[in-house]
């Protein structure tokens, strides 16, 4: 015999309906079964609504007849129900109030109502089916609302009423209801039809219990809210117990325990999928490991704290006594040392209710000052880990960290096998997203916000979008992109960007600040945010410090930031630690080279760094290296470095050395050096005379640079070749360098002077190395390069 339990969301919708007179058509042919329900749809919501309108003398008449007059009300006698119904709403009118005991006679109307409805449509499909009413065989205390099932009493009850139904006949019994051995009407408290599902199972010594739900079974996480959970096939009944215990919303901890008792199977299956084999929960054992999250929302957490307390025992028993007696559950429980402070959690309707009990039972504390505070934190929310143990909770814990999620609570269970943490309600789903991608290793999910879509960002977004599917696959990292933006617009989206985004960007892009940004990620519970700066905007940087407050780690191409007062540099760094975020820029010197690493690195090592000197542009050199080889015009060399992208959109950002010597800037403070940009020595090669036109008249009379760097061309010495070089130089271990840009010549077969293309090359001198520098050598130049340098900046801090 098998036990089929339907949902009120399986009977809710018409589809669904007609799925479960089919499902129960095709069982009966297989199997002898009974079946459990429900009541359709929200039907105890709305009863329960009622309820509270009639008690407040507010016009429940026209919900109570929208109610009544539903379509499947119409097929089918309700009289006896809706009568009695009508008479209590009538009576709680009246007095202004409700006993629970009333409230459990109206909300067991939905389940007897389910019950007839299905057992109606089932008869018209020719299946002989009776309407059972539970409470005539589970017999139950008088605690309403939570009544506990006398299960000896009811077994023997449960026997006699099912041998005397005729043969061959389909019980629909109802769910979450049942009676005092007076007769007066319980409910059994939530999920009540699903215990009463079991208790059946267990009654009858069925063979399987099968509950049809709305989903396909039990996930890793909540399908609605982490969209890559993945559906769990098989569960052993410690692990269900536990996921029921800590809130999973389709299992409850009494439905499990009637199921061992007895060791039958408990199969969750998907009304509108029942081909699926769902999740067999048994005492079948199944492989160790962490197999769920489950969050319970609606929590309230309560902190008592007094520093009188510290050596006096017996405070947690007059606590939980206290509460006990006033019916309030608590939670998980954390406990200070020598009970000088303790918080647990309960459920939020109840939370004010169990502050005025203690406030009450600590009365004399509260006067001689030993209880300081009683503390109600309201909205937060559990996760719980279902076979998580602290041996490697480290980087699921580091994670919610860096993504700005500090757990309020923090409890291990007895077992070691289980964690859970209180956080923010707000917090909650964002939350479950990391824990989950960091614990389940689904394609972690990084959200990025690209500021700059020029030649630069726009290289990059194309890279992303090529290369996404082949990083989820290889590396379990999903790039999702929610954000792109410059200086004046920009363009939100939840579900990602595809390759027309320049299109989309244009249509839909919107004004915008960045307390918007930050509210999108919030609103949409965005974890693994970072934010890109491919501008070259000196505003933009003032937003990198309220980004990192708000959980975005950095990436920038954008070298102001890097190289404006000493002051905003140290600052920002103290906001990238004090938050735990990071900030990547190996794309500020050399493109995509990694030289910063490298500097980094030795400098953290010890190594004494004496002296850095090499071509930082990539820009001036592609321009050197062909003007001092070709015999053609600067002007030519620089009209073809423009075309080619290789300089800024005005050429005398480069030409200015400024670009070459922000550059050295930020070399010289990786070291610490404490260097301002007003105090390099740049030697600029524009004159005079052309550097404060605007930009178009500037392009318009390049021809006039020929004359002063064919000079400096004729005055080179045979097997030399022009240069323009960084170098820092000094007592690099005092507070500040020397920093000086300059155009030199140098031997044709030295390493600077062999270099080809736009490639840049960084010479490295350190203590140990002495003479011999270390040298770093490649493309320095190029919209293509640059963004593949940001690209790997973006998966290191996907990686970590």
């Amino acid at each position: 015999m098998k036990i089929l339990k339907f949902g009120g969301k399986s009977l809710a919708s018409g589809q669904a309906f007609d799925q479960v007179i089919q499902i129960i058509k095709d069982k009966t042919e297989q199997d002898t079964i009974a079946v459990v329900v429900s009541a359709i749809g929200d039907t105890t919501d709305v009863l329960e609504a009622i309820l509270d309108l009639a008690k407040n003398q507010a016009d429940y008449h026209t919900p109570f007849l929208a109610f009544q007059g539903k379509s499947y009300h119409q097929t089918i006698d309700l009289k006896e129900e809706f009568t009695l119904l009508q008479k209590l709403y009538e009576g709680v009118s009246l007095l202004e109030d409700y006993s629970l005991k009333i409230k459990d006679l109206i909300l067991a109307q939905g389940e007897v109502i389910s019950s007839k409805v299905l057992t109606h449509h089932l008869l018209q499909h020719g299946i002989q089916a009776v309407a059972v009413d539970s409470r005539h065989f589970f017999v139950t205390d008088s605690t309403f609302g939570q009544a506990q099932v006398q299960e000896a009493l009811s077994k023997a009850k449960t026997s006699i009423y099912f041998k005397g139904l005729p043969p061959q006949t389909l019980a629909v019994v109802t769910g979450f209801i049942g009676a005092t051995e007076k007769g007066e009407t319980t409910t059994l408290g939530r999920n009540g039809s699903n215990y009463s599902a079991a208790l059946l199972a267990n009654f009858l010594q069925a063979d399987e219990l099968q509950n049809y739900t709305h989903v396909d079974g039990i996930y890793t996480a909540n399908p609605d809210w982490v969209k890559n959970a993945q559906k769990i096939d098989e569960l052993h009944f410690d692990d269900a117990n536990e996921l029921a215990h800590f809130g999973a919303s389709i299992l409850h901890a009494k439905t499990i325990l009637p199921l061992v008792e007895s060791n039958i199977p408990l199969r969750i299956l998907n009304t509108l999928n029942p081909k699926n084999t769902g999740t067999l929960i048994s005492s079948r054992p199944t492989a160790a490991g962490i197999k769920s999250i489950s969050v319970q929302s609606d929590i309230a957490l309560i902190q008592l704290e007094g520093r009188g307390l510290l050596g006096i025992v017996g405070i947690d028993a007059r606590i939980f006594t206290a509460l006990a007696q006033a019916g309030i559950s608590v939670g998980i429980i954390s406990q200070g040392s020598s009970e000088r402070g303790l918080g647990f959690t309960v459920e939020q309707k109840k939370a004010s209710r169990a502050v005025e009990v203690l406030q009450k039972e600590f009365q004399a504390e509260f006067q001689t000052k030993d209880v300081d505070t009683i503390h109600l934190l309201p909205d937060v929310a559990i996760l719980s880990i279902i076979g998580q143990d602290l041996t490697t909770f480290d980087k699921p814990y580091t994670a919610l960290v860096k993504n700005k999620i500090t757990p309020l609570l923090f409890h291990n269970t007895v077992t070691g096998k289980n964690i859970s943490l209180v956080v923010r309600q707000e917090d909650a789903k964002k939350a479950l997203h990391v824990i989950h991608g960091q614990i389940f290793g689904i394609n972690k999910k990084i959200n990025l916000a690209i500021f700059g879509h020029g030649l630069v960002g726009g290289t990059l977004i194309d890279q992303v979008l090529a290369s996404a599917t082949a990083i989820a696959a290889k590396k379990n990292i999903a790039l999702h992109i929610f954000a792109i933006g410059n200086s004046k617009k920009v363009w939100f989206t939840e579900t990602g960007i595809t390759a027309n985004w320049r299109q989309e960007l244009a249509q839909e892009g919107v004004p915008y600040t960045i307390e918007e940004v930050i509210s999108f990620a919030k609103d949409h519970h965005l974890e693994n945010l970072i934010a890109i700066d491919n501008t070259a905007s000196q505003t933009f940087i003032e937003h990198y410090i309220p980004l990192v407050q708000h959980g975005f780690d950095l990436i920038s191409s954008n070298k102001i930031a890097n190289t404006v007062s000493y002051d905003f540099y140290k600052t920002l760094r103290k906001e990238l630690k004090a938050n735990h975020k990071e900030y990547l820029y190996e794309t500020n010197v050399g493109a995509g080279l990694p030289l910063i690493d490298t500097i980094k690195l030795l400098h953290l090592s010890g190594e004494n760094i004496t002296k850095i000197k090499g071509i930082f542009s990539g820009s001036l050199s592609y321009i050197f290296n062909q003007y001092s080889v070709q015999d053609k015009p600067f002007s030519t060399v620089l009209q073809e470095a423009i075309a080619k992208g290789y300089t800024e959109p005005d050429p005398r950002e480069d030409l200015s050395g400024n670009d070459v010597g922000r550059k050295l800037l930020i070399l010289a403070r990786e070291l610490d050096l404490q260097n301002e940009l007003e105090e390099i020595q740049i030697e600029n090669l524009i004159p005079l005379e052309l550097q404060s036109i605007d930009t178009p008249t500037f392009l318009a009379q390049l021809e006039q640079l020929n004359s002063p760097f064919e000079k400096i061309k004729q005055a080179l010495q045979p097997d030399t070749v022009l240069r323009y070089v960084g170098e820092l130089s000094g007592d690099l271990q005092q507070d500040k360098g020397i920093l000086e840009t300059k155009l030199i010549a140098v031997p044709l077969h030295s390493a600077l002077g062999q270099l080809q293309g736009s490639d840049s090359l960084f010479e490295i001198y350190t203590e140990s190395y002495g003479e011999n520098p270390i040298i770093i050598q490649g493309a320095g130049a190029g919209a293509s390069v640059t963004a593949r340098g940001v690209f790997g900046d973006i998966l290191r801090l996907a990686d970590k």
